[in-house]
């Protein structure tokens, strides 16, 4: 299941764009509704205006695997995204986890070639 989240409907800028991955493994408990309705908005407001442009949940389609949710995060740059992550914002965020998951969240950034 992909639940895209779209802030800029105009075409990617692939060659200046920078990508957050972040995976949930090993819970116990994930609840997706609230990481759509609530966790996802919250990141989206909050880092919009460091240079966030759209986000997409993803879910596994098998109830055993390690990965129970993987979140794309498309920034305009790369600066952008460090910008967001440092911002006063991402506590917020991050103390938002607990209330829809106790999985281990990992983070990989990456931009293209």
């Amino acid at each position: 299941m992909c639940i895209p989240i779209n802030l800029n409907k105009s075409e990617s800028r692939l060659m200046t764009s920078a990508t957050m991955i972040v995976t949930c493994s090993g819970s116990t408990y994930f609840d997706r509704d609230y990481y759509v309705d609530v966790h996802l908005p919250l990141a989206l407001a909050s880092w919009q205006k460091h240079g966030l442009e759209d986000a997409a949940a993803f879910f596994p389609r098998d109830a055993d695997a390690v990965d129970v949710s993987v979140g794309i995060y498309r920034f305009r740059d790369e600066p952008a995204l460090h910008a967001a992550l440092a911002s006063a914002e991402t506590e917020a965020i991050m103390d938002d986890v607990p209330r829809f998951t106790d999985a281990k969240v990992s983070r990989i950034i990456g931009a293209p070639l």
